[in-house]
C-alpha cells in the first residue's frame, strides 16, 4: 500500500534494543515497533520479527529489556540491529550487567526498563507482540536526553532479511 507507505515514512519514532534471557541464553535486536499502551496498568508493547532470534528467546523468557539510546548512539544500535545473533554474541561487543531475572541490561544505556512478559500476541503478521508490565526502570534525573530515532537508523543494514 503506497499510501500507506508514505503515511509511515513521515514518522520518527524512537529506536529500542530489546533484550532477553532465557536458559541460559542471551539475544538483542534493535526495534521499531514499540509503544506505551496502557496507562493503568501501566503497560509497553515490543514487537519483534519472527525471524529473529531474540523472538525466539524472548518467547520463552520471563522478562524483558527495553532500551532508549541518545542519538549519538548509532554504532551501538548497528551491534544490535545490523548483526544477528544466529551468527555473533553481540554481548561480547558490549558492556552489560544482569538486570532483575537475568536479563542483560546494556550499561552504555541511558534510559531501560525491565518488564514482566505479561501476555504474547503472536498471528498478525510478521512480527510477535510482547506485551511488558514495567518492574525496574532507570532513567536520568535530570530529565530527557535526544533519542536515537528511525531517521538515524535508517542506514543501519539489517542483520537477517525483513522480509
Amino acid at each position: 500500500m503506497i499510501a500507506f507507505d508514505r503515511f509511515t515514512d513521515a514518522l520518527d519514532y524512537p529506536m529500542y534494543v530489546v533484550t532477553a534471557q532465557a536458559e541460559g541464553e542471551r539475544a538483542g535486536c534493535l526495534v521499531g515497533f514499540g509503544s506505551q499502551c496502557s496507562m493503568r496498568p501501566v503497560r509497553f508493547m515490543v514487537w519483534l520479527s519472527e525471524l529473529n532470534r531474540t523472538c525466539r528467546v524472548a518467547s520463552r523468557a520471563e522478562r524483558l529489556a527495553v532500551h532508549l539510546l541518545r542519538r549519538d548512539q548509532e554504532e551501538l544500535a548497528r551491534v544490535f540491529g545490523g548483526e544477528t545473533g544466529d551468527r555473533a554474541d553481540k554481548f561480547t561487543r558490549v558492556a552489560w550487567h544482569a538486570g532483575p531475572g537475568g536479563v542483560p541490561v546494556l550499561d552504555e544505556a541511558p534510559a531501560w526498563f525491565v518488564g514482566r512478559v505479561a501476555e504474547r500476541v503472536a498471528g498478525h503478521g510478521d512480527h510477535v507482540g510482547f506485551l511488558l508490565a514495567p518492574e525496574e526502570v532507570r532513567h536520568p534525573a535530570d530529565g530527557g536526553f535526544p533519542v536515537l530515532a528511525l531517521r538515524e537508523a535508517i542506514g543501519i543494514p539489517p542483520g537477517h532479511p525483513v522480509d
